[in-house]
């Protein structure tokens, strides 16, 4: 009798690995198969054929190439920027104590909640042409024009990514800062050390991999921008994501941005690689 039992059991199929299919098939929807019939559109010309010319021309293009130095040059700059600014308030938050300083990280955190292009519209009020700024150095020196003019270029860019994502360095880098032993900065104290070489031998070395996972994340961020370059419009800046934007909506040449949207998702898979790498490595 138990034979018999056990044996409708044995010829069940196992359908414990099925559980896989359904995000497999979500991820195939809405990630893979968009990206092939980008991949398809950028290979294939206006006859359907098979048109790598028209690849080759974009990829060697003028546009194409100045997109590309200004998405990396912007990007670097940004994410520099980010690095340096959240270390120096994560040092202020964690090490220099103050009142309201928890009231002061969660304000910083509620940056990633708005839409960039907010943060664009502020400084436009702030420094624009006749923001807050040029509006009190025109009075105050009797100017005929506005002196300040850098929002409108690559440097308003960049002041902008970096106040809009510097918490993504904030952020990781106090979490690392929670985890140091603080009797090793009280020993490093009572041996004479100054307070620069404590950041320098003690802090900074337990921070590095904080660091590296919150700036690979800025920089594949910045990478991507897109809101911010279009809404300060400054003359001349054109990164990847506008040029697709410009290639396909302005110049209907579909073609070319999609050629330009492959090479942006590699170059931002990449660097969510780097940002994985960095992430397991803080994690481990």
């Amino acid at each position: 009798m138990s034979d018999l039992a056990a044996a409708p059991a044995a010829a069940r199929p196992n359908l414990n690995g099925l559980w896989v299919a359904p995000p497999l098939i979500v991820l195939a929807l809405s990630f893979l198969y968009p990206l092939a019939l980008i991949a398809r559109s950028a290979v294939l010309g206006e006859t359907g054929a098979p048109d790598w010319s028209g690849v080759l021309a974009t990829l060697d293009s003028r546009p194409f190439l100045n997109a590309l130095l200004n998405t990396g040059e912007i990007a670097v700059a940004s994410t520099a920027g980010c690095l340096a600014l959240g270390l120096a308030l994560a040092l202020i938050l964690a090490f220099v104590p103050f009142p309201g300083a928890p009231l002061a990280a969660r304000l910083i955190d509620t940056f990633i909640a708005l839409p960039t292009f907010l943060i664009t519209l502020a400084f436009t009020f702030l420094y624009g042409s006749a923001g807050i700024l040029n509006g009190a150095l025109t009075q105050g020196f009797g100017l005929a024009e506005p002196p300040v003019h850098f929002l409108y270029s690559a440097w308003g860019v960049i002041l902008a990514e970096v106040t809009v994502y510097s918490p993504f360095v904030l952020r990781p880098l106090l979490a690392a800062f929670s985890l140091i032993d603080q009797s090793q900065i009280e020993v490093a104290g009572l041996l004479g050390a100054r307070p620069w070489r404590i950041v320098r031998s003690v802090i900074l070395p337990a921070a590095l991999p904080a660091a590296i996972a919150g700036g690979s994340l800025c920089l594949l961020l910045t990478v991507n921008e897109f809101g911010i370059v279009l809404f300060i419009g400054a003359k001349g800046v054109i990164t990847l994501p506008l040029l697709i934007y410009d290639k396909a909506i302005q110049e209907s040449d579909y073609q070319a941005a999609c050629v330009i949207a492959i090479v942006n998702v590699a170059l931002s898979l990449g660097l969510f690689g780097l940002y994985r790498v960095a992430a397991r490595r803080l994690g481990g």
